[in-house]
C-alpha cells in the first residue's frame, strides 16, 4: 500500500466509448479503494448504464454528468460509440469538442490535484495547465500500440514518413529490437480513415500527438511482465514519465443480472456442456463483422463440430442501416450444438464458467484481460483499430493464436474458421495455446500485483511537487523495481 496519509483528488475523463470507459471505471474503483477522491467525468447516459459498483468501496468515489450538446449529423440521445454506426463517431467528436468551456467550469469547481484525460479530449491538457492543475494522459491500448503510433510532432505535424497503409505494415524506426510487431495489411486499412480528417476537423492521430504533448506523465494499461521492451520505446521517444498501470482485470460486480431469469438460462445450457468444451465468440460492443464475414463465421461454428455460445451484435445504434443476418437454417441446425445471443449477456460470468474452454474474440484488451485471468485460449479475429497489434503481440508471446486470412482484405474460410477453433480447443498440436494461457493468468489477473501497480502511480502522484528530472529518474527506479 501507498504509504501516505495525505489523500488526492483525481478527476477521470475517458473518451465515449464503454470499451474505454470501463477499463477507466476500474482504475477508479482501484485509486478510490486507497481513499482517494476521485471524481469520474461522462455523459449522463453512459453514467447511468455503468454497473453500479460494490457496496463495500469507499464513498470517495463520485460521478460527474457532463451533458452533450446537440450537432448535426449526431442523432439524439447518442452519447457513446456503442449507439453509433462507425461513420458518425465523427460527429461524437465535435460534439464532445463543444464541451471545452463547460469542462473548464467543472474543473475549475471540482479543484482537483490531477486530472486523467483519453486521446480524444486533447484540448484537457492545456485547461489544466491553465488552471494549474496536473494532467496525465492516461491510453488504455497497451503500450506497444501507443509505442507504434511514435512521437507527438510527426503526429500532429503530419510529417510522419508513414504515409500509405503499407507503411504500417512493418515496426517503425524508433524500435530498436526485432519485432513482428506491426499491422497486417488488412488492419490497418481498415483503420486508415483515422489519419485522415474527419467532419470533427482533427483527425485521431493529431488528438493523440496533442493528448501526449500536453501531459506531465503518461499512464498506460500495461505492465513490465508483458511488455518492459515496448514501455522503454514510449519512455524514451516521449521524454517524459511513462507508468504502466497494471492490466486492470475486472473485478466482479454486485449485479442483479446474476440472479436474472436471463442469466439462470444462459448457466443452465453451460452446466449441462462438458468442462473446457465451449468455445465462446464475441467482438465486443463495438466491432461488428461484414455479411460475408458472419457467413463464414456461423457456418465454421458449425462444421468445427464444437459446441459454442456467441454473443452477436448485429447493429450499432438505432441509426445503422447496414443490418447483417445469420445464414437461413442456421440456428435451427445447429440447435443441439450452441447458442446465439443477440441481447445483453455477461461476458464475466461467460468466461468464468468452467465449460468455456476458447474465446474467438476481437483481440480488445479489454477483452484479452478478462479471458486470461480465467484461463481460456485465444482465437484471434481482428476488425480495426488498435486490435491488429494487440493480436500480434500476442501471437509473438504465443499467448494467442490468428485466424488465417488472406492478407490483403481480410477474408477468411468457413474451413479456416473450423479448423482454427479446432486446433486450439482440441488438438495437440494447440495444447501450447491452453498450457500458456493457464501460465500467464497470473501475469494479467492476479490482484497483489495489480494493487502493487496502482500503489506506483499513487506515489508518483503524492510527489508530483518534485523536479521534472526527479520524476524522470523516480519512473524508471519504480520500473526496475517492478
Amino acid at each position: 500500500m501507498a504509504n501516505t496519509d495525505e489523500k488526492i483528488h483525481v478527476v477521470m475523463f475517458p473518451w465515449l466509448a464503454f470499451g474505454h470507459v470501463t477499463p477507466w471505471l476500474e482504475l477508479a474503483k482501484l485509486l478510490a479503494a486507497k481513499g482517494h477522491k476521485i471524481s469520474f467525468i461522462s455523459t449522463p447516459t453512459i453514467i447511468d448504464r455503468l454497473p453500479k459498483p460494490p457496496s463495500n468501496l469507499p464513498s470517495t468515489l463520485h460521478f460527474v454528468k457532463l451533458q452533450l450538446p446537440q450537432v448535426e449529423g449526431l442523432p439524439q440521445d447518442a452519447e457513446a460509440t456503442i449507439d453509433l454506426p462507425a461513420n458518425k463517431v465523427q460527429y461524437l467528436k465535435i460534439a464532445l469538442d463543444k464541451l471545452q468551456e463547460p469542462f473548464a467550469k467543472v474543473l475549475e469547481s471540482l479543484d482537483p490535484d490531477w486530472i486523467f484525460y483519453d486521446f480524444a479530449q486533447y484540448w484537457v491538457g492545456p485547461i489544466a495547465a491553465h488552471l494549474g492543475i496536473k494532467s496525465s494522459f492516461f491510453s488504455i491500448c497497451i503500450a506497444a500500440m501507443v509505442a507504434f503510433l511514435g512521437p507527438p510532432s510527426p503526429l500532429i505535424d503530419g510529417d510522419d514518413s508513414r504515409k500509405k497503409p503499407e507503411d504500417f505494415t512493418i515496426p517503425p524506426k524508433w524500435v530498436p529490437f526485432q519485432t513482428t510487431v506491426a499491422y497486417k495489411y488488412y488492419d490497418i486499412k481498415n483503420s486508415f480513415d483515422c489519419v485522415e480528417d474527419d467532419a470533427s476537423g482533427v483527425n485521431d492521430l493529431i488528438r493523440w500527438g496533442l493528448s501526449m504533448q500536453s501531459c506531465d506523465f503518461i499512464a498506460v494499461r500495461s505492465s513490465f511482465e508483458i511488455e518492459p521492451e515496448w514501455l522503454q520505446v514510449l519512455e524514451t521517444i516521449h521524454e517524459k514519465p511513462v507508468f504502466p498501470v497494471g492490466q486492470l482485470p475486472p473485478v466482479e460486480y454486485e449485479l442483479e443480472e446474476k440472479h436474472s431469469d436471463a442469466w439462470s438460462s444462459m448457466k443452465k445450457w453451460l452446466d449441462f456442456q462438458d468442462k473446457s468444451s465451449v468455445v465462446y465468440v464475441a467482438f465486443g460492443s463495438e466491432a461488428k463483422p461484414s455479411q460475408a464475414q458472419l457467413t463464414e463465421l456461423a457456418l465454421g461454428l458449425e462444421l468445427s463440430g464444437l459446441p459454442f455460445f456467441w454473443v452477436l451484435r448485429t447493429r450499432r445504434g438505432i441509426d445503422d442501416t447496414d443490418l447483417i443476418e445469420l445464414p437461413p437454417g442456421f440456428e435451427e441446425r445447429t440447435r443441439g450444438q450452441g447458442v446465439v445471443c443477440t441481447t445483453w449477456a455477461p461476458q464475466l460470468m461467460i468466461l468464468a464458467h468452467e465449460s468455456i474452454g476458447g474465446f474467438l474474440t476481437h483481440s480488445g484488451w479489454s477483452s484479452v484481460v478478462e479471458a486470461l485471468t480465467f484461463q481460456k485460449a485465444l482465437i484471434l479475429l481482428t476488425f480495426y483499430s488498435d486490435q491488429g497489434i494487440n493480436a500480434r503481440v500476442l501471437e509473438e508471446k504465443k499467448i494467442g493464436y490468428s485466424l488465417p486470412r488472406n492478407e490483403l482484405d481480410g477474408s477468411f474460410t468457413r474451413d479456416s474458421v473450423a479448423e482454427s477453433l479446432r486446433l486450439v480447443m482440441v488438438s495437440e498440436e494447440g495444447k501450447m495455446y491452453r498450457d500458456k494461457a493457464k501460465d500467464v493468468s497470473g501475469l494479467f489477473g492476479d490482484r497483489d500485483r495489480q494493487d502493487r501497480y496502482v500503489d506506483n502511480v499513487l506515489i508518483y502522484l503524492e510527489k508530483s511537487s518534485t523536479s521534472q528530472e526527479s520524476q524522470v529518474i523516480f519512473s524508471r527506479e519504480l520500473s526496475s523495481a517492478c
